[in-house]
């Protein structure tokens, strides 16, 4: 069985990048087209609602907003790139299981290669990492469905492993 992306998590993520994507959009055209063409006293009046003091330094208070925008624009854009990268980070995780062990990053390994398995915030995060003698795996099942059926096969594994007894394999 192959771990699959979790699809409420993905269109989810997505979402977030869309709207982030779209915010940069949005604060970029206002600070690069829409804050220089508009009068400095117009472009006060529509921020703040009011006019502005009298001896108020308005070409002052433009420039401030405009840059202000390109950073915004900025932040956006990182925000959208990050969650995307995340995205993708675990949309390419490749995890696949059967009956006798995985294989992870294009090694096959055997449920007896887990040297260690911390499931102790599976129940409430749903997250469990395993411990190679090489490495550290961890599964996330918000990120990706079937963690719970790995969890499940590990755990009669290990319980073999101590009783002596072989389960079915299912």
């Amino acid at each position: 069985m192959k771990l699959r992306l979790n699809k409420e998590y993905a269109q989810r993520h997505f979402f977030v990048v869309v709207l982030m994507a779209a915010l940069a959009v949005w604060f970029g055209y206002d600070g690069v087209v829409k804050y220089p063409s508009m009068p400095a006293r117009e472009l006060y009046i529509s921020i703040e609602g009011s006019e502005p003091p009298e001896g108020f330094d308005l070409d002052g208070f433009k420039r401030q907003k405009t840059h202000s925008q390109y950073g915004f624009s900025l932040l956006a854009l990182l925000a959208a790139a990050v969650v995307g990268c995340r995205l993708l980070r675990s949309a390419k995780f490749d995890f696949v299981f059967d009956s006798e062990g995985f294989v992870w990053r294009g090694r096959r390994y055997s449920y007896g290669d887990i040297v260690k398995i911390d499931d102790s915030i599976c129940e409430k995060k749903r997250i469990m990492c395993l411990y190679l003698a090489d490495a550290k795996i961890t599964l996330d099942a918000w990120h990706h469905e079937g963690v719970k059926e790995f969890r499940r096969r590990v755990s009669n594994r290990l319980n073999e492993r101590v009783s002596g007894v072989s389960p079915a394999i299912d």
